[in-house]
């Protein structure tokens, strides 16, 4: 319903929806803030990851029904699910990251649900690896991105891409 309000409020604005929570990291002149960005694009994420989760624990409801571990799973599924929002939600790359590290746990969860099955350990590891080798090209990158621009934030990214775009 939220995700709903949101989309109606953005689609009539031109202006995104900007609200800060509170500062992750403050250190000097970095800082990380930990601030929830809405666009255009964003409301329409918002819209899927909300359907598509709805839809999900509905069937996953009664797929899991008279399963012994059904409160375990449904303790990952939600966490999924609002490591997704926050993913879509983030103002910065660092967030961005954070919240990319809680959808692989969540992946690494689901996917080993039936951990006395080989297969699901099996598949839970293969997922797990594979996840930290690209997660250390997306850190190198985020990395690469402040060494040489001094910031993480997208709107930040934005103003320097137009900057670059005019000619000289």
């Amino acid at each position: 319903v939220l995700s709903l309000l949101v989309f109606i409020n953005q689609i009539g604005s031109e202006t995104p929806l900007v609200q800060h929570l509170y500062t992750w990291i403050p250190a000097g002149d970095f800082q990380i803030p930990v601030t929830l960005y809405v666009d255009h694009l964003t409301a329409v994420m918002l819209m899927v990851v909300t359907t598509v989760g709805a839809l999900v624990h509905v069937y996953a409801n009664g797929y899991m029904a008279g399963d012994t571990g059904f409160y375990r799973f449904f303790s990952y599924l939600p966490f999924f699910v609002f490591s997704m929002l926050m993913l879509v939600l983030a103002d910065n790359y660092l967030l961005l990251f954070c919240f990319w590290e809680a959808v692989g746990l969540c992946s690494y969860l689901l996917i080993g649900y039936y951990f006395k099955r080989t297969s699901a350990t099996q598949a839970g590891k293969k997922a797990f690896i594979v996840n930290r080798i690209g997660d250390f090209g997306f850190l190198i990158g985020i990395c690469l991105l402040f060494t040489v621009v001094g910031t993480v934030k997208y709107a930040d990214f934005s103003s320097i891409a137009a900057k670059l775009m005019t000619p000289w």
